[in-house]
């Protein structure tokens, strides 16, 4: 599939993949009769944002303001699924997004609920962050109530909870953060109807604990790799390097008896390794992952005749949101012919 002409180091989008992973998300979740309102932040891409919309999405998560300002573009309903801390300037944004579309925020303090409030923004819902596992950010279940009832007392609409049972990221934990995340969001339902606050909403899920969400507790889940999947999906067993929809594409630009140097450094695949992973990315035509990253350096191991110099090799990033960060465009591919080119539109929207 790739290009002699490409100009290394670039992302490639396989768009036949990326299509039939939007169609088996959607699919999963009209079977489990819950809503889904993928994770923007992974793709950062209004054509992407769109497909997931008009393949059933009924909305989009995003991280940031900005990412919401972005995204405002192609969506008129979406929840920033992190604990604001809300200052002036991002106060006056909030308003200004509210007056454009359905948005909803996360919080997961009292403090935190007094700093929005003291914006008087009343198109803006809250969902409160309940932990269920990861010990990142969230209250205990039983907390829910006290955080979400500050909420309404001071004006704001309770929409429900929400949590992020990111744990599921580890060989073997993606059924058991699937059924803590079902345990957390049922506890918190009731803390919350116990005080009469609304419940409608109980949002979770991601990519590697989807297969595992309780439909029924769960009223929508937020995954965002599946779209591309990437190199922790594979060997996590989630997804196949079928399944993976980006790739990015390094020339051969060093080469030894048992080794080549690709041009696609840690400023195009990132950093992230996990500590079971195999390496710094995944080479489906190599017999190994790459085993060291510089910034404009990959190393992979290839101890038959490694490829010839000027060689495009693809390698799956391991963490795909991180690579996609670091990239200005996304050449789109179907076939073996390039047929767009994508602006990573959210690139750096991180206030």
């Amino acid at each position: 599939m790739l290009l002699p002409e490409l100009v290394t180091p670039c992302l490639v989008v396989d768009l036949d993949a990326l299509e039939a992973n939007i169609t088996a998300m959607a699919g999963l979740a009209a079977r489990l009769g819950v809503d889904l309102r993928p994770h923007a932040k992974t793709h950062k891409c209004l054509p992407i944002a769109a497909r997931q919309l008009a393949g059933g999405a009924v909305g989009l998560t995003v991280a940031t303001v900005a990412e919401a300002e972005v995204f405002a573009e192609v969506c008129t309903d979406l929840f920033i699924a992190y604990p604001l801390w809300v200052d002036a300037a991002r106060g006056r944004r909030l308003r200004e997004l509210s007056e454009r579309v359905r948005l909803g925020v996360g919080v997961d303090s009292v403090a935190a609920v007094e700093m929005l409030a003291a914006h008087r923004l009343p198109g803006v819902d809250v969902l409160v962050e309940v932990d269920s596992g990861q010990h990142r950010t969230g209250v205990g279940p039983d907390g829910a109530a006290e955080v979400g009832l500050a909420a309404a007392r001071a004006g704001l609409s309770v929409r429900g909870v929400f949590t992020f049972p990111g744990h599921a990221y580890a060989p073997g934990a993606a059924a058991p953060a699937g059924s803590e995340e079902a345990v957390a969001l049922r506890a918190a339902e009731a803390a919350l109807r116990r005080v009469g606050l609304d419940t409608s909403v109980r949002s979770g899920g991601s990519t590697p604990s989807a297969a595992h969400t309780r439909g029924g507790v769960v009223t929508e889940m937020r995954p965002g790799v599946y779209v591309f999947c990437d190199a922790q999906q594979v060997e996590l067993g989630v997804a196949t390097t079928d399944q993976v929809a980006l790739f990015a594409v390094g020339t051969v630009v060093s080469r030894g008896s048992d080794r080549v140097v690709l041009d696609c450094g840690s400023k195009v695949l990132g950093a992230d390794r996990a500590g079971w992973a195999a390496g710094f990315g995944l080479v489906p035509d190599a017999p190994g992952p790459v085993v060291a990253l510089s910034e404009h350096h990959a190393t992979v191991p290839w101890p038959r005749e490694p490829p010839a110099l000027g060689t495009l090799v693809p390698v799956i990033p391991n963490h795909v949101c991180a690579a996609v960060n670091l990239a200005d465009e996304l050449l789109v591919l179907r076939a073996g012919a390039l047929v767009d080119r994508w602006p990573v539109a959210a690139r750096g929207a991180n206030t």
